[in-house]
């Protein structure tokens, strides 16, 4: 006996992780998906590797197939068709076979949408002439895959520098094309504070990658076999162009449906992930849900977010009172061996919000330094200067990132401070690890602010100075890191011989103390204050100024 009719619109993490799970909760239950593309369940986050070459054959990017659904799960996938309307009134789906043309309806008890997120195509002349791509399917992979291939291609213009358009940059590099990115804003990786971006800078330029920022795209034209792609006064010749410009929900079916759509343009849903219609629920890139920080409604199109809600959607639909909570944000991306992450606010999202927050910097190594292969791992958290609470963090560095990162979201959804990364247990052994984790340090550090043990400065403040009021600039490092390189008007006392001369420093004036990372002038500072001077410590050292300098707009090309 059937105990419901489901129908899913849309399958890869969305709609493919619901069916698997209501049949899991419901082994009587009908379940019909219905995508509209060839494949159910793909690794679409793999698709520019697919592209590169590092992903071989195309078979290990396809997660589940119809055939595995109906054989594990006894669920009815049926690609290639695509959900055309939603008759509410009398819960039925129009649905039409992309390939026949043929049309025909299906009943539901429950109905969820997991449409996804469509690339978004600038309107400006030639982005629909061959050898211009967008990608989202597997079917796009592919098509890049043996237009690149086919046509020998040795040059190619990439148009965003978000996730997927570093990815794909650095996978046409490991096929030996030269790549010029453009990219409409002053910063790649918009997301991301712009000194937290800079090592990608580096990588971008040891690759020979043209950057070209502040670039917003004007026209495409075909050029004999060849493309001319147009941007802010450069004309680029190239044999590809990869659109990846950002996405948008894919709302056409919920909105024709008289849905409630979000103010962000996506599908409102509420904490169980049920739409406007008691009966419909959706789930993915589609939708909007709550951020974790603000309580406002926000949208973050990942993999993993859109799994989750497909669980809750599933409980839900089967009467277990799941809830989804919200979201950070939490995400990922490597370029060329250095991976930078984040989760929760970043800055420049705590200005737009006006969420009061103070900030720190730590430079850390990875694991312990006397083992060979320590990287540098840039901590920048923020975190309420009230109590503590964090609010967000970011993290670029080598290998361990991600784990940092991670820690720090799991404190984050657990209500956690700055406190509580002070005190976090976590693994050491001298691979993976030291025993004052990066994760402590940042921790410690922002607890001697909030506990008065030092009062932070930051570079950006500095510039808000007229020369004849700024601070008095101390440089504790050593004679050779001084001279080697210096910040302008700084006066260097190394920290070993701070003590013997304290009568060389003003009283009158406050002084700002660095070092390279923030230790040292973090002890120096210490002494200051307990001398009687007004003493800070510029937060996160030299490293982080010239991270601060490096990431203002500039493009390398």
């Amino acid at each position: 006996m059937v105990s419901r009719r489901v129908v899913i619109v849309g399958g890869v993490a969305g709609g493919a992780s619901c069916a698997a799970r209501l049949r899991r909760l419901d082994e009587n239950a009908e379940i019909y998906v219905f995508e509209r593309g060839g494949f159910v369940s793909f690794a679409n986050c793999g698709l520019p590797y697919y592209i590169g070459g590092v992903i071989s054959p195309r078979e290990r990017l396809l997660v589940a197939s119809p055939e595995r659904f109906r054989d594990y799960f006894n669920v009815e996938v049926r690609v290639n068709h695509e959900v055309t309307r939603i008759d509410r009134e009398n819960r039925l789906v129009e649905v039409r076979n992309r390939q026949t043309g043929a049309r025909f309806t299906r009943p539901y008890d429950a109905l969820v949408l997991s449409p996804g997120a469509k690339p978004i195509v600038p309107d400006v002349p030639g982005v629909d002439l061959p050898g211009v791509f967008t990608l989202r399917l597997l079917e796009d992979a592919e098509r890049i895959y043996r237009w690149l291939q086919d046509r020998h291609v040795t040059r190619a213009v990439v148009v965003g520098a978000g996730y997927i358009g570093l990815e794909m940059v650095e996978n046409l590099v490991n096929r030996n094309i030269t790549v010029t990115v453009m990219e409409a804003a002053p910063q790649i990786l918009p997301g991301f504070d712009p000194e937290m971006v800079v090592p990608i800078y580096d990588k971008l330029a040891a690759h020979d990658v043209r950057l070209l920022l502040g670039h917003p795209l004007q026209a495409i034209e075909a050029d004999g076999s060849q493309l001319l792609v147009m941007a802010g006064g450069e004309k680029i010749d190239c044999g590809a162009v990869i659109l990846s410009v950002g996405v948008r929900p894919d709302v056409t079916l919920a909105q024709d449906a008289g849905l409630e759509i979000g103010s962000l343009g996506g599908i409102r849903v509420n904490e169980h992930m049920q739409t406007s219609d008691p009966l419909i629920w959706a789930v993915g890139d589609a939708v909007e849900v709550k951020d974790l920080i603000t309580g406002q409604p926000t949208w973050v199109p990942l993999a993993g977010p859109a799994s989750r809600q497909a669980r809750v959607a599933a409980d839900n639909i089967c009467g277990r009172p799941s809830r989804f909570p919200g979201v950070l944000g939490t995400a990922l991306v490597r370029v060329f061996g250095v991976d930078i992450a984040k989760t929760g606010l970043t800055e420049k999202a705590a200005q737009r919000a006006g969420i009061p927050y103070q900030k720190s910097f730590t430079h850390s190594a990875s694991h312990a330094t006397y083992y060979p292969g320590a990287k540098p791992i840039t901590i920048k958290l923020l975190f309420d200067p009230r109590d503590g609470r964090i609010l967000g963090a970011q993290a670029v560095g080598g290998e361990g990132v991600d784990k940092r990162i991670d820690v720090i979201s799991a404190m984050i959804q657990k209500g956690g401070t700055v406190y509580d990364l002070e005190e976090a247990e976590l693994c050491y052994a001298p691979q993976v690890g030291s025993a004052r984790d990066p994760v402590n340090i940042a921790g410690f550090v922002a607890g001697n602010i909030l506990r008065g043990d030092v009062t932070p400065a930051h570079w950006d403040e500095l510039d808000r100075f007229p020369e004849e009021q700024r601070p008095f600039i101390l440089d504790v490092r050593t004679p050779g890191e001084f001279a080697a390189r210096a910040l302008p008007g700084a006066v260097n006392i190394p920290l070993g011989e701070l003590r013997g001369r304290l009568h060389e420093l003003p009283r009158d004036r406050e002084i700002w103390v660095h070092c390279a990372g923030g230790q040292r002038s973090y002890y120096g500072a210490r002494i200051l204050t307990q001398k009687g001077f007004r003493a800070r410590n510029l937060s996160g050292g030299y490293s982080t100024y010239r991270a601060y300098r490096r990431g203002t707009p500039r493009s390398n090309g």
